[in-house]
């Protein structure tokens, strides 16, 4: 179903009469006498929410014909394009390629006709059927169990979450390509599905918290090992890291480290990045400091700009002499400075003589 989604949203519409199918699992249930069969619920569903109808061809030789030339195209596209195999490090870089062959493929003539297979497409264009507002959600939805470890497992492999639902029930969308997990309404993260079975993935983000008050188990974690794989622990971060244990001892060092990774839900990494080299350089280890530079890199590189609050200026500071107009800070102001003027108050106080004769009536039975 992803692969309809994609195909129909790069073709720009649906067909309209018919679409050729090869008996697929996923949509026929029962194959039946002659064409007919007995589909999937989904499967139904999805036909409907597109709008197309779907062209079943006959099992074994009988219906070798009806295919055309799908199955020798697609080995020529093998052949041309895909020997050797690709060295990609995921399915988007592969996904991502093919795209490009594909715009390529748009000048090739097919058996010498005179006009290519992009104008061809060009010319058909007009005769596909519109897209639907909103695409059809091909997730399969699960609900698993984040177990201690603060992972969920989904078709035998394992994915972290953040710590915070260790314990709990998560929704989870699994789609072709990807695992989403939610909270609530709400996308937490969006994982990378792994192939084959007992595989993990784990965001070094999701254990801040817990490596934190065990700032020891940072360096075996399989989430450090991760983010050293993706590049986003860089030697900058290594470089602060032996700063800080060096400085404040390996326990408050380490923290000071998950500090500074902590700003990077905050802040982009290229920022934060920026932030330990200026505070690297000038002889610090402090993340207050860190986070005070990467907002002055964010602001450098066309950010928002850093906000400055400095105090009221006192009398002494008018006699020295005036203000640097160049310079622009935020005053803070009290609220009751702010607050406007309120009319006197000439309600008379409340009386507590009732709550006195109350006070003075002695139970029954006592002395």
């Amino acid at each position: 179903m992803q692969g309809h989604v994609d195909a129909f949203r790069i073709l720009g519409g649906v067909p309209t009469r018919h679409i050729r199918y090869d008996n697929l699992k996923p949509a026929v249930s029962q194959v039946c006498f002659g064409r007919s069969r007995v589909e999937s619920q989904r499967w139904v569903a999805f036909r409907s929410h597109y709008g197309f109808d779907a062209f079943y061809c006959r099992p074994g030789i009988e219906g070798a014909h009806e295919k055309g030339g799908v199955e020798h195209e697609g080995g020529r596209f093998r052949r041309s394009h895909l020997v050797p195999v690709p060295d990609v490090d995921t399915l988007a870089d592969l996904n991502a390629r093919i795209e490009q062959i594909e715009v390529a493929e748009d000048v090739r003539h097919i058996d010498n006709r005179p006009t290519s297979v992009g104008f061809d497409f060009d010319y058909e264009t007009p005769l596909l059927a519109p897209l639907p507002f909103e695409e059809f959600d091909v997730g399969l939805t699960l609900t698993p169990k984040v177990d201690k470890t603060s992972r969920i497992t989904v078709r035998q492999n394992k994915y972290s979450v953040p710590a915070r639902f260790i314990g709990q029930n998560v929704r989870v969308s699994l789609r072709a390509d990807e695992v989403w997990v939610f909270d609530r309404h709400e996308i937490v993260v969006r994982h990378p599905r792994l192939a084959g079975r007992y595989g993990f993935r784990d965001l070094l983000d999701h254990y801040l918290e817990i490596l934190r008050t065990k700032p020891g188990a940072l360096g075996n974690s399989t989430g450090l090992a991760a983010a050293r794989e993706s590049g986003l622990f860089t030697p900058v971060h290594d470089a602060f890291w032996a700063a800080a244990r060096e400085a404040r001892g390996r326990a408050e060092g380490t923290r000071a480290l998950i500090d500074v990774l902590l700003l990077h839900r905050r802040l982009p990494h290229e920022a934060v990045v920026a932030g330990m080299n200026a505070v690297l350089q000038a002889g610090s280890v402090s993340p207050d400091l860190v986070a005070i530079e990467a907002r002055k890199a964010l602001a450098a590189a066309g950010g928002p700009p850093p906000v400055v609050i400095t105090p009221p200026a006192t009398a002494t500071a008018a006699e020295d002499g005036p203000e640097d107009q160049d310079i622009v800070s935020a005053r803070v102001i009290s609220l009751p400075a702010r607050r406007p003027e309120l009319p006197p108050d000439t309600r008379p106080e409340p009386s507590l003589a009732a709550y006195g004769q109350l006070l003075s009536i002695q139970p029954k039975g006592s002395a």
